[in-house]
C-alpha cells in the first residue's frame, strides 16, 4: 500500500494542468499559419510538449510529497523451526568451564554460549525465535519473532551478572508457555543452556507433566557441565548418595526424560563440544515451517524525480532546438529604364 511523508503537498497537482493549456514554443503573427503542410512529427512535438510539462510539474510534486510503499510481512514457507532459547543465568555461568573466574585467556560459559547461539541463529534465517531466561525467577526476554535484530540483541542482553538461585523448573515452564505464539505449521522446540540444577517443587513437576503433554515440543538441554561435575549420565557408585537434593542436575535429567516428549541432553565441558551440540541441534531441528518474511518500506520519491527530470530535460532540448522566425523580405521590384 502507498502513503506519503508529507501528503499536505498534493494539493498542489493541480498546477499540473497548465502546460496543457499554455504555449511552451514561441508564437508568431505569421497569416493563416494553419494553412502549413501539417506532418507526423509537428502533431508528435504539439502533443508531446504539453503532456511532457505535465508529467514534469506533477512528478516532481509527487516527490516532494515523500511517496512510499508501507512494509511489513508475508506468509512465508522456509525451512527451519519454533524455537525457544532457555538460557540460565545464574551466577555460576559467569564462570569458566573450569569452575573459576576466567582470567585474559578464558571464556565464561555463559559468553561461550552466547557467541555459539548468536552463530547458530544467524545461519537459521527461517526460524521464528523467543527468548527467556531464569535464576532466582523465570523472565521472557524476547516473544517468539522472526526480526534477527532483536533476536541478537535479547541474547546479548544475557551479558549481565547473573543472580545466585537456579529455578529451572519456572524457567522450563515459562519456555513452554512461550510456544502458544508459534505457528501451527513446524517443529516446535525449547533449547535449554544451563550448567546446574535445582529441585523442582511437586506444583511446577505437575504444572510441567501438563504443559508437555499440551504444547509437544522437542526439549533439548544443553547442559555446560564444570569441570569436575558428576555426568548427569552417571548413576554414581554404589552405595552413593544419589537424590534430588545431592544430585539435582542427574534428577532433572530422569525426570525431563519421563515427560512423554521428544528429549534429548547433550554434555559439554568446553566452548568446542558446545558447537558441536548446537551444531547437532540444528540438523535434528530444520523441517518445513510456515513463518513470516518482512517487508522493509520502499521510497518512491526517486522514481518521481527522475521522470520529473527527463520530463524537464525534452521541454529544454525543445526550447534550445526552437529556432526564431525570422520574415522572408520580398526581393525589390527593377525598373526598366
Amino acid at each position: 500500500m502507498m502513503a506519503f511523508f508529507h501528503p499536505y503537498v498534493l494539493f498542489a497537482l493541480p498546477f499540473a494542468l497548465l502546460p496543457l493549456g499554455l504555449r511552451w514554443l514561441r508564437s508568431f503573427d505569421v497569416p493563416r499559419l494553419g494553412s502549413r503542410p501539417v506532418d507526423a512529427r509537428s502533431r508528435l512535438i504539439d502533443r508531446g510538449l504539453p503532456i511532457a510539462g505535465f508529467i514534469a510539474i506533477s512528478s516532481l510534486v509527487l516527490g516532494v510529497s515523500g511517496p512510499y510503499l508501507k512494509g511489513g510481512s508475508v506468509p512465508y514457507r522456509g525451512q527451519g523451526s519454533n524455537l525457544v532459547v532457555l538460557i540460565d543465568r545464574s551466577s555460576s555461568m559467569d564462570d569458566s568451564f573450569a569452575g573459576r573466574t576466567p582470567d585474559g585467556g578464558e571464556e565464561s560459559k555463559s559468553a561461550a554460549a552466547r557467541r555459539i547461539l548468536q552463530d547458530f541463529i544467524a545461519g537459521r534465517p527461517d526460524d521464528r525465535i523467543g527468548i527467556a531466561a531464569f535464576s532466582t525467577a523465570p523472565l521472557q526476554v524476547l516473544p517468539m519473532t522472526t526480526s534477527r535484530s532483536a533476536i541478537r540483541a535479547a541474547i546479548d542482553a544475557q551479558a549481565e551478572r547473573g543472580l545466585s538461585q537456579t529455578d529451572v523448573g519456572r524457567g522450563l515452564a515459562l519456555a513452554m508457555e512461550m510456544m502458544r505464539d508459534s505457528t501451527t505449521v513446524g517443529s516446535r522446540a525449547v533449547v535449554m543452556v544451563s550448567d546446574g540444577a535445582a529441585v523442582i517443587a511437586p506444583d511446577v513437576q505437575k504444572q510441567l507433566r501438563e504443559l508437555a503433554l499440551e504444547q509437544q515440543v522437542n526439549l533439548y538441554w544443553l547442559y555446560l557441565r564444570t569441570e569436575g561435575a558428576k555426568s548427569i549420565f552417571d548413576d554414581g557408585a554404589p552405595g552413593e548418595a544419589n537424590t534430588a537434593q545431592t544430585r539435582p542436575e542427574r534428577h532433572l535429567h530422569l525426570f525431563l526424560q519421563r515427560l512423554g516428549i521428544t528429549y534429548r541432553a547433550f554434555e559439554a565441558e568446553g566452548p568446542e563440544a558446545v558447537q558441536q551440540a548446537i551444531d547437532e541441534i540444528g540438523k535434528m531441528e530444520t523441517r518445513p515451517i510456515l513463518t513470516e518474511r518482512m517487508i522493509p518500506r520502499r521510497d518512491l520519491d526517486w522514481i518521481c524525480y527522475l521522470l520529473a527530470a527527463a520530463a524537464a530535460g525534452i521541454l529544454t532540448l525543445a526550447r534550445w532546438l526552437e529556432r526564431p522566425y525570422a520574415p522572408v523580405m520580398p526581393a525589390p521590384l527593377m525598373r526598366r529604364s
